[in-house]
């Protein structure tokens, strides 16, 4: 992303914010993905991820930024993508996605202030609301709108996550 357009986001948030992320965590459905499941009449999924996104997570955890992904369901497709990224904090089938991320952070000794989370649903805005840089893409649901501080250029599965992985890492140097 041209520096530009990452200072054009940053400066909707205080880099003081940015600098202080310890954590991006993220719902996986609707923000790695675009939303959209792939089940054959055998029951096996599958969905697409972007390579866009997977590079940027790898240089956040390479920058020593923890990466949790929180999906209200279980997926095969999601526990094969994680492991290939070497995601260390995958959660699944957790609904609660606040009491999760909170728990998360206070096991990693982090508070609000240090976490980012993105979702895209009703029930990603209490962890959206509650993290101290809350995202949801731009076709999420008016909830999660509502609760975030930043809605990325991008669309989710097609470098949503890259964009605010970027943010996170120019306010490291």
């Amino acid at each position: 992303m041209p520096q530009s357009k990452i200072d054009n986001l940053k400066s909707k948030i205080p880099a003081v914010r940015w600098s202080a992320i310890r954590l991006f965590a993220m719902d996986v459905d609707g923000v790695l993905t675009d939303g959209t499941l792939h089940v054959s009449s055998d029951g096996n999924e599958s969905k697409i991820f972007s390579v866009l996104d997977g590079m940027g997570l790898r240089r956040l955890e390479q920058a020593g930024v923890a990466v949790a992904w929180i999906s209200g369901r279980a997926s095969g497709a999601t526990t094969v993508r994680a492991a290939e990224l070497k995601i260390p904090h995958v959660i699944q089938g957790r609904t609660d996605k606040l009491t999760a991320l909170q728990e998360l952070a206070t096991r990693l000794a982090l508070d609000a202030t240090q976490c980012v989370y993105m979702g895209d649903d009703d029930i990603d805005a209490p962890a959206i609301a509650w993290a101290g840089i809350g995202v949801a893409p731009s076709a999420a649901m008016p909830a999660a709108i509502a609760a975030a501080n930043l809605v990325p250029q991008r669309a989710a599965g097609h470098g949503a996550v890259r964009e605010i992985c970027e943010l996170i890492l120019a306010a490291r140097v």
